[in-house]
């Protein structure tokens, strides 16, 4: 890790790790639309937020030598709908027209920073010039006067507003109970590998917190716009390398390095976090309490149809889509559910638990890689999920699946959300979860031979 790197890794860990003196203890998806009940705000208002092609989606291949250019000319796009949606929000936009042409300006000049980059290097990809456009998005206003009054004005009018009017709605919110069981599993063929293998990496009791995304805005800080709960690697930032991860020590009592991290779950209960000023925390709309799971449970499945093979290190997969209230439901993979009902799994609900039962959130692994790449220009490509009967495609092959599980203790009826960009409004469907694989080969290949072998490891 660079000097800047390690200067900015501690400042970090001083400015955020405090936040862990606030914080509490502690298969298939469908997308339902709630009961009738549940379909309308209280008081039937309408917000509006900005919906921009996702850019960094559409690249399908970037040249070595153009990647620190594209990926910080990403993140200021990330930067730009995040500011234009904070004047949105606080109305402070001249009209619609106005916003939108003003954010298309700036968009236009940085993506063809982006094309410049690669046409540099490589074939210049003039298709995503198009892209600059942005439209407003209608959606259900929030009923959420606890995220108001987090903001008690402490964090400027843009945050504020955009704290008021960025969710979640009470229709973004459903009885679990009233959904019928939709899990569906592929039945398992004779050579099945049923093992399995488990690391144990805590509850970020570290107070491990940043709000940044090595893996889509490498160098870049506060390049996820909402915090995030680290376990295992215990240096995970946005100037992390290969090497410095190499270097790090873990939370995991097996030695496995790698980093796991997912945007935290926060209590929409008007009290103010000791981010309430910070990058990814209030400033980008992100208010209440932050949740310290009650469980994490980090396991590695097989495959139904056949033997798996070892991840290469260093691999990076991203589950679910930070951006899916705006991108659509290509890429989401949220799966919220309460525990004694996880045969009924939401993806674009949170689930209203009874007394007693906790909320889940699972977190679903791409199980099937090219063979070749331990990463691709919009980090998807290289790997992909199984099909219906659990079979990898052409081309791909089986590598153990990361399957995550996490439990949070909320109380009946108590309004929580996810961390999100701030003009994706906290939506249930954006939740998603981040994995660089950095076990030794050792480990790794243990991890293999227990799953192929039928066994249960850690």
């Amino acid at each position: 890790m660079s000097k800047k790197g390690h200067k900015r890794s501690r400042l970090s860990n001083k400015v955020l790790g405090v936040i862990s003196a606030l914080v509490l203890g502690g298969g298939g998806v469908a997308v339902v639309a709630g009961n009738a009940s549940a379909g309308q705000d209280k008081a039937g208002g309408m917000t509006s937020t900005i919906d921009c092609p996702d850019v960094g989606e559409k690249l399908t291949a970037v040249p070595e030598q153009a990647k620190p250019e594209v990926d910080a000319n990403l993140a200021k796009l990330d930067d730009q709908v995040a500011d234009a949606y904070k004047q949105l929000a606080a109305g402070k936009a001249k009209g619609d027209a106005a916003l939108l042409g003003d954010l298309k300006q700036k968009r236009d000049k940085t993506i063809a920073g982006v094309a410049d980059a690669i046409g540099r290097a490589g074939q210049r990809p003039n298709e995503i010039q198009g892209l600059a456009a942005c439209t407003m998005k209608q959606t259900a206003a929030a009923d959420d006067g606890a995220a108001a009054a987090a903001s008690k004005g402490e964090q400027g009018a843009a945050a504020q507003a955009a704290a008021q009017k960025g969710g979640p709605a009470k229709s973004d919110f459903v009885n679990i109970t009233k959904i019928k069981p939709n899990v569906k599993n592929p039945a398992q063929a004779g050579n099945a590998s049923k093992g399995s293998f488990t690391s144990q990496c805590g509850r970020n009791e570290n107070g491990h917190f940043n709000p940044d995304n090595v893996i889509v805005a490498p160098g870049v800080s506060n390049g996820a716009h909402h915090m995030h709960d680290y376990v295992g690697n215990k240096t995970t930032d946005a100037f992390s390398t290969n090497d410095s991860l190499a270097a790090s020590g873990t939370t995991c009592g097996n030695g496995d390095q790698s980093a796991y991290y997912w945007p935290v779950l926060r209590l929409r209960d008007g009290k103010v976090e000791k981010d309430a000023k910070a990058p990814g925390g209030g400033q980008d709309a992100n208010v209440g309490t932050i949740l310290k799971p009650k469980q994490v449970s980090i396991t590695f499945k097989g495959s139904p149809v056949g033997k798996v093979t070892a991840m290469p290190r260093f691999m990076r997969i991203i589950t679910g889509d930070a951006k899916a209230f705006t991108n659509g439901n290509a890429n989401a993979n949220a799966s919220w559910s309460c525990t004694g009902f996880e045969n009924r799994q939401l993806k674009d609900k949170y689930p209203v638990c009874p007394k007693g039962s906790d909320v889940v959130r699972t977190f679903n692994f791409q199980s099937c890689w090219d063979g070749k790449n331990i990463d691709s220009a919009n980090h998807r490509t290289h790997v992909a999920f199984a099909d219906k009967n659990g079979k990898c495609q052409n081309g791909f092959k089986a590598i153990p699946q990361l399957v995550m599980r996490l439990t949070y203790g909320v109380a009946p009826g108590a309004r929580f959300a996810v961390d999100s960009f701030p003009e994706q409004l906290h939506k249930p469907a954006t939740d998603h979860d981040d994995f660089i694989n950095v076990m030794s080969n050792g480990l790794m290949n243990k991890a293999v031979n227990c799953i192929n072998n039928g066994q249960n490891c850690r």
